[in-house]
């Protein structure tokens, strides 16, 4: 069996520019997606991360180039069609109506069924599991707007989950979360790559994306951009110049931790990253 067929290509991008109003075109993104890769986006507040996940995502239009999707044009395909390959956890959920979490839930499953086709058993059952997962189930038949924060946020995970697509594009995903569930969900998304599956992931935590990443994406706000495996990029120098802000590391149980170091008192110049 050839490396290609091992390693399926999922989503790629050629000469892609993100549309970001008021700011010059960024550097043209050349970029591939394998399935079995956890991918962490990186970059300070206004970088652009979640407009890149909006328009890898086909919600969004890029100011020039193109992406793909299975080796095939993204707006090739029908909405239905994408949504069952990939998914997306938004920031923020936005939740106008009420609804139960198992009616909420149950959405997850709309890409898989026909027009007026109701849910079948199969269905109602991977919903249940995923709620089970993220420690939802006994909440199934509470309206969405008694949750707190946290459990929303959980709610918006396990819809994803019984969405079942290969890729994953999770903006924020331990947005609201105490430090408990961080874990449980990052580690759940874990497993569902070492499954197979891909994901990709804005964070603002240096230190969750060396533990649960294989490959790191670096987005200046500026436009500019650098991705690879996370050991070539979760470098000091090069993330002091990502956030304008120096870092001091230590290292525990062979993991490299970063940690901000205070600027009182000091003067501090970062270039930009070279071109």
């Amino acid at each position: 069996m050839t490396a290609a067929l091992l390693n399926p290509q999922l989503l790629s991008t050629e000469q892609l520019v993100i549309n970001i109003p008021g700011r010059k075109d960024g550097w043209p993104l050349d970029w591939s997606i394998q399935s079995g890769e956890c991918w962490g986006i990186l970059g300070p507040n206004g970088a652009g991360k979640t407009t890149l996940l909006l328009t890898l995502a086909g919600l969004k239009l890029p100011r020039s180039g193109q992406i793909y999707l299975q080796n095939q044009p993204l707006k090739s395909h029908t909405a239905q069609e994408r949504a069952k390959v990939l998914g997306v956890l938004f920031q923020q959920q936005q939740d106008e109506f009420p609804a139960t979490v198992q009616e909420t839930v149950l959405m997850g499953r709309h890409p898989h069924l026909q027009l007026w086709q109701n849910e079948r058993p199969a269905d109602l059952e991977l919903a249940r599991q995923a709620l089970q997962r993220m420690g939802l189930l006994e909440l199934e038949n509470r309206n969405i707007q008694t949750l707190s924060g946290g459990e929303r946020q959980r709610l918006a995970l396990a819809t994803l989950l019984t969405q079942n697509p290969r890729l994953l594009l999770l903006d924020e995903p331990t947005n609201h979360l105490d430090l408990h569930h961080q874990m449980s969900v990052l580690e759940l998304i874990h497993n569902e790559v070492q499954q197979g599956k891909s994901a990709i992931m804005a964070l603002h935590d240096l230190n969750l994306a060396a533990r649960f990443c294989s490959h790191i994406f670096l987005l200046y706000p500026d436009g500019q951009a650098c991705w690879g495996e996370k050991n070539t990029m979760l470098v000091r120098p090069a993330l002091e110049k990502l956030y304008q802000q120096p870092l001091i590391t230590t290292e525990v149980d062979g993991q490299t931790l970063f940690f901000p170091h205070s600027t009182i008192g000091q003067h501090h110049v970062y270039s930009s990253p070279s071109t």
